[in-house]
Parts: structure tokens; sequence; C-alpha cells
């Protein structure tokens, strides 16, 4: 099925499927391909929206009876880590970090693999071959980084220990798929990882750091409501996640607005050249 709005882009619906978050729920997505010189102009503009990038597409959750994903950043500005993300910092102080552009390596691939392997091997990328993996990583039409982290303690061997797959907003950083070490759980690293984007935002003057979505009663999304400073982003607008309870996951046959009132409702920006503009 597809939606069109009176300039492009154009947005489609995915079909329905099984929920990689909510047991028993169908999840439902509008997309929108993202490609072209104004390719970054879109993405910035729809990440405000609520819509995540992966590869060439950008997507948002639209789900027939459930509304309970919901994009979280953080504030960078408000952002004052708990004891427990204190601890989390020190426990990783000794990692350094690297900002490569966004091209695949082995080293990469074979860290992915033993993090799939470990933490999702039932999950919808457990199959992923190499060249899936280099698509993923390669295929960005937009300003995107590969951070790096490695063990830069004396007696480690700096051994590629965390990376994330960034995308440079004009408002933020865009944690667009991370993986690290499945075996050192007590280093939190998935944590440590964030943690240290908030600190490249705070240094570069941008205001958010994009995590994606969190889920109300999902055990996969749940750690993201444990950093302060979060926004989700809920009725069209993004509010400040005070007390996750508020939020539910229950369904609702009128919790999503029709396919086409919500492509109505998506603010784009002026995507034509500037030559055909004034």
């Amino acid at each position: 099925m597809r939606h069109t709005l009176p300039i492009a882009p154009q947005f489609y619906v995915t079909a329905p499927q099984a929920c990689p978050y909510l047991d028993g729920r169908r999840e439902r997505k509008l997309f929108t391909a993202l490609q072209g010189d104004q390719a970054d102009k879109l993405n910035d503009a729809l990440s405000k929206q609520g819509f995540r990038r992966s590869q060439n597409v950008l997507y948002r959750p639209s789900c027939a009876d459930c509304a309970a994903c919901l994009s979280a950043r953080i504030r960078v500005a408000d952002f004052e880590p708990t004891k427990s993300l204190r601890r989390v910092a020190r426990r990783n102080a000794h990692m350094t970090r690297e900002a490569r552009s966004p091209w695949a390596t082995e080293e990469q691939y074979a860290l992915f693999r033993r993090y799939l392997d470990n933490r999702h091997a039932d999950g919808g990328m457990a199959d992923m071959d190499v060249f899936e993996f280099a698509a993923m990583i390669e295929e960005t039409p937009v300003r995107s980084r590969v951070i790096e982290y490695r063990d830069g303690s004396p007696e480690g061997d700096n051994d590629l220990t965390a990376v994330c797959l960034t995308d440079v907003l004009d408002d933020g950083l865009s944690l667009v798929y991370s993986f690290f070490r499945p075996d050192l759980p007590k280093q939190s690293l998935g944590s440590y990882v964030i943690l240290d984007h908030v600190e490249i935002a705070r240094e570069r003057g941008l205001p958010y750091v994009y995590l994606g979505y969190w889920v109300p009663g999902s055990d996969k999304m749940g750690y993201k409501a444990r950093f302060p400073a979060l926004e989700v982003y809920a009725g069209g607008n993004w509010q400040r996640l005070e007390d996750p309870s508020a939020f539910s996951n229950s369904t609702h046959p009128l919790s999503v607005d029709p396919i086409a009132q919500q492509v109505a409702q998506i603010t784009l920006p002026d995507l034509r050249p500037a030559d055909a503009k004034g």
C-alpha cells in the first residue's frame, strides 16, 4: 500500500508481522526512501518526528492497534549521570575511541557475530552474513560515522571492544546500531557507548542523543528509561520521561491514526534544489 504527499517523498506501509518487542503483537512500519542530495535534510527533519534510519530507509512504527514504541532521546544539557552510570564510566575509563568513515571491516564483523550469537541468536538479524553487515554499515546517504572503542589498558592488547554506527544530525547524534563484546557484562558496554555519545554531543555543542525506540514492558528496551534527561516522542510531541509507568503498552483499536492522516501530519523540509526555490 502506498500513500503520497503532494510533494516528494512517497510513504509506504509494511505488511503486519510478529513484533520483536512485545509477545503476541503485530508490527507494521511507515517508511520512505532516503536518497539524493537532500537526504541529510530529510533525515534531520524526520528524526525529530520519531523516525529512524536503516540503510537508505527512514521508518516509524505504525501498528494498527498499538502505540507502545516511542522514539527516545537524551537532552544533553540536562544530563547528569546517576551513581550507577558514573560507575559504568569509571569501569570503562581505559577505553579509547576512534571515529571512522562508514566502512565495514572483518574485525567489526567478527565482533558483530559474537554479539549476535550471544545476545540475539533468535532475532531478526541472526542470519546476517558479511555482505549484509557491510550493507548495514556502508549504505548510508547521510553523514554517518562508525565509532570504535578499544581496550587501551596497559594489560590490554587494543582489542576492538564495542562499535556504534552513528548518524550526525543537525541537532544531535543518532545511535543507529551498536554492538560489543558479550563476555564483559560487568562493564555494561551498551550503557557506556551511550554515555560516551553524550560526551561527544556535548563536545560538539549538539543538544540531543537519539537512542532509538523505548518500549514500555519490553525487557530489551527497558534500559533506556534508566538514563536521566530522557524524553520520548508521543502524541506528535517530545515529552519528558519523568515517570515511565505513566506510559502504557496496552492495545486499543484507536491507538493509531489512519495511515493517510499520519502522512498528512508529517512536517517536511523544503527539498527543492536551490535553483528551484524562490
